[in-house]
């Protein structure tokens, strides 16, 4: 299995000279099972587009496309670089396309496709050559074939996202974004005039096993993706309801899920990258001979062999 970054950015695409080396396209990664002469597609963020171009140059002259693409969810960063996929656009292609629905009178091809309608683009979904089939997706353990399974984990954020653990061959690659710490949402001050005894332990045991839930689904993960968008002062300072993760909660967490690599991914669009090697160094000294996990920046154009 090979794990290809084509989008590490969040929320927005951010090209120029203060993202180049890390990259600024937003979340789209790539798993190629090269023995098997498949390939697997996690989210369509601007990162999709380069990929495309790469399927139409390797893959097509080798007969037609399949694939399938499992979106996190549907925030914008995460599927804007569908309509710009060029596998869509050429017959033969059949793609499957996987992904939660938080609203259950918009399907996940309405919510996908509307990007492709006349009001935003000059080509419509209808108009496609691609056959393309939307599967609304839970969690749930999923046998993909050829020795492939995938279990889905719901994480913490505004809206329906899971997290993917992809298995095959012994070897195990976790995704974790976009999301944040579960964290007890009713009040807990006894002076509050919205205390509730009952109510504030009971959410105390809720998070607590929301985020224990969350560290089996890590548990000895070879390669793990989070979400570190922020530092830990950011987010106590403003950022807290805004569903992502903190570097030093990415941190922990793959620690205890006895995670053997950290991949930081999912930057902030205002992070440069001098900003961003220099807090990563300065999480690596902080664990160095405490810990035998593995820290690295996710790279647009990165290849990692598993």
């Amino acid at each position: 299995m090979k794990i290809i970054f084509w989008g590490v950015r969040g929320s927005i695409p951010c090209p120029g000279p203060q993202t180049v080396r890390y990259g600024g396209n937003t979340s789209c990664i790539e798993l190629r099972f090269e023995e098997l002469n498949r390939f697997i597609i996690i989210d369509a963020g601007s990162g999709i587009r380069p990929l495309g171009d790469r399927i139409m140059r390797e893959v097509l002259p080798r007969g037609p496309i399949r694939t399938e693409i499992f979106i996190t969810h549907t925030h914008w960063d995460h599927i804007m670089g569908f309509p710009f996929f060029t596998p869509i656009y050429v017959p033969g292609t059949r793609l499957d396309i996987y992904g939660p629905v938080t609203y259950e009178d918009e399907g996940l091809e309405r919510i996908i496709g509307d990007q492709l309608s006349y009001r935003y683009f000059p080509v419509r979904h209808s108009e496609l050559s691609a056959e393309i089939n939307y599967h609304p997706l839970k969690e749930c353990r999923m046998d993909l074939g050829d020795g492939i399974t995938l279990t889905t984990k719901y994480l913490n954020h505004p809206i329906l996202c899971l997290g993917y653990r992809f298995e095959y061959g012994e070897k195990v690659f976790c995704t974790a974004y976009d999301t944040e710490p579960f964290r007890n949402v009713f009040p807990t001050d006894p002076e509050s005039p919205d205390y509730d005894p009952i109510a504030a332990e009971e959410g105390e045991k809720a998070a607590l096993e929301e985020n224990e839930k969350i560290l089996r689904f890590f548990h000895r993960a070879d390669i793990l993706i989070h979400d570190s968008q922020y530092t830990h002062r950011e987010y106590l300072d403003s950022k807290i309801g805004w569903g992502h993760s903190s570097f030093e909660y990415a941190i922990n967490s793959a620690h205890k899920a006895e995670v053997k690599k950290l991949i930081l991914s999912h930057h902030d669009p205002l992070r440069t990258d001098d900003q961003l090697e220099s807090l990563v160094n300065s999480y690596r000294e902080r664990i160095e001979g405490k810990t035998n996990l593995a820290i690295e920046i996710a790279r647009e154009g990165t290849e990692l062999e598993l």
